[in-house]
């Protein structure tokens, strides 16, 4: 089966100015990123803050212009393609963002909020608040929520709201931005589930960020992990969780807490050292080179190559070009 997107080498930078408006330099957001998105399959991305996710995530959209690469929905690239033929392309893929409450009209009824997305499509008013009524009832909204406004609502709610507003498009994609990272643990459990719930219901196809490592293993098919606006390792989530390569990626995952009673981190790996390099000078040659416990002379001089350690799991690292494997002792 042809994955539903494609992403091939794409790239961002974003120029810096200092005082009196003088060019500074410029910011590698996003650099030769490329992945394949299933048919309702689910993606998650992951990494720290800064790494470029959400970055990317409006790159797909072309929310923001590339300055290099592709991204093909149903084989179609999309990237050159005028404003109203983009228009009709994000009817397929839909945003829900991390801040429901910033992107929800405040003005608005929540069931106008949720018809809007139609109106503006050229429906009735009468048939989208039909179409409305429906899709609160999927996200798990009583009807009797339909006349509140916004700020009536728990965070949890909220985000509800922005799901079905996101669905009455009936988009083939959902592309969620850090869609549970400021609701309450238990909120969170809720909303995940809803989103599993709805990925089978609408037959969607996932692309899920997030800095949590613990909710893109509940919900991902696969996982791609982000540096400094790279991918340094992607693969099947199960494998990837279990057999981690990128030293990166290892200590990522030592880094977040355990769902398990008494296990403080997911795994026994080295946590991460050092601080976030500045995305306006990243360092030569493998970018996480300098937070790296494995780093070689060579890695200052070069970029690694994305590498097959397994079947559909690649890694980006010099360490796994000459045969050599990282493995990071306690």
């Amino acid at each position: 089966m042809e994955p539903i997107l494609e992403v091939a080498a794409l790239s961002k930078s974003f120029p810096v100015k200092g005082l009196w408006g003088k060019a500074k330099g410029e910011v590698s957001a996003v650099k030769e990123v490329s992945f394949a998105l299933k048919e309702q399959g689910t993606l998650g991305i992951v990494g720290e803050s800064g790494c470029g996710k959400s970055t990317l995530a409006r790159l797909i959209l072309r929310l923001i212009e590339p300055d290099l690469g592709e991204v093909r929905f149903r084989g179609q690239n999309i990237v050159g393609l005028k404003e109203n033929e983009m228009r009709k392309i994000r009817q397929n893929m839909q945003m829900v963002f991390q801040n429901p409450y910033s992107s929800l009209n405040p003005k608005m009824t929540i069931l106008d909020n949720v018809a809007f997305n139609l109106w503006v499509n050229g429906a009735s008013k009468q048939e989208a608040r039909k179409q409305a009524h429906s899709y609160l009832d999927a996200v798990g909204l009583p009807k009797s929520y339909a006349g509140r406004y916004p700020h009536s609502l728990s965070g949890g709610q909220r985000q509800r709201v922005a799901i079905a507003r996101a669905l009455i498009v009936e988009p083939d994609i959902l592309i969620a931005d850090e869609a549970v990272s400021a609701l309450d643990k238990s909120v969170q459990a809720q909303v995940l589930n809803l989103f599993q719930d709805l990925k089978k219901q609408f037959s969607l196809s996932l692309l899920f960020i997030s800095h949590d490592l613990n909710v893109v293993e509940y919900m991902s098919d696969e996982v791609m992990v982000m540096y400094l606006g790279t991918v340094v390792e992607k693969g099947p989530a199960d494998r990837l969780y279990s057999n981690p390569y990128h030293p990166y990626t290892q200590a990522l995952l030592n880094s977040a807490p355990s769902m398990e009673v008494g296990v403080t981190t997911l795994n026994k790996h080295t946590p991460i050292a050092g601080e976030l390099p500045s995305p306006l000078h990243p360092p030569s040659g493998c970018r996480f080179r300098t937070r790296c416990k494995f780093a070689e002379e060579r890695c200052t001089h070069n970029v690694p190559r994305t590498t097959e350690v397994g079947q559909g799991h690649q890694v980006a690292c010099l360490l796994y070009e000459t045969g050599h494997e990282a493995r990071v002792v306690s």
